[in-house]
């Protein structure tokens, strides 16, 4: 079951990159130089899929990265978590020794 439904989901993506890839195959400039007003200096001729696919890649990973870095406190607290019930999980397996309880006086009767 869950391979169809991972083929379900991927299939469509699929063809829709592959569709965007056919559909925006021209060649594009991609400049590097902010500065020049007639051709760059550093520049790239690239298909238009090629840097469409690379910004969204790129977009990709800088969010992981973000959600990554502010979900930092979480993982530190699980782990935290983590480690007392561990001690707590060997406290319990370790034999309690045996105490003895006092005996209480005995009621003195007058």
């Amino acid at each position: 079951m869950r391979r169809f439904l991972k083929a379900l989901v991927l299939l469509p993506v699929a063809l829709i990159v592959v569709l965007i890839s056919v559909a925006n195959r021209g060649p594009v400039t991609v400049s590097f130089d902010p500065f020049s007003a007639g051709p760059p200096a550093l520049g790239l001729e690239l298909p238009l899929f090629v840097v469409f696919f690379a910004a969204v890649m790129i977009g990709v990973l800088i969010g992981g990265i973000a959600v990554w870095t502010t979900q930092g406190r979480h993982r530190r607290a699980a782990r935290q978590n983590r480690r007392d019930l561990e001690r707590l999980r060997s406290e319990m397996r370790r034999p309690q020794p045996q105490t003895q309880t006092p005996a209480l006086p005995s009621a003195i009767r007058p």
